[in-house]
């Protein structure tokens, strides 16, 4: 697998961290295609477990981000939930 030029040398921070396991909760479900393969997939345990990844990140972070982070965290996490919760919804009937 190839690195994408425009990445290999960006900064990881933790707000670039929280988005690239929002990516991946959002490949999980079927949202949007894998990068890689470009095709669509579903994993709902998969992205169960990377929102209970962010939940638990929230947590231990807490207190210790600057509003923006936080801010980003907690959009985020309420978005990739009802996301999911919608999804399991329709996936259930």
């Amino acid at each position: 697998m190839k690195c994408n030029p425009d990445l290999s040398d960006a900064p990881i921070d933790f707000s670039s961290f929280v988005i690239s396991l929002s990516s991946s909760v959002l490949i999980s479900l079927g949202e949007i295609p894998n990068p890689d393969t470009d095709e669509t997939m579903v994993d709902v345990c998969l992205a169960k477990q990377t929102i209970q990844i962010l939940e638990m990140l929230q947590e231990k972070t807490r207190g210790n981000l600057n509003d923006g982070e936080q801010e980003l965290i907690d959009s985020i996490l309420f978005d990739l939930r009802f996301k999911y919760v919608q999804h399991v919804k329709k996936t259930s009937h």
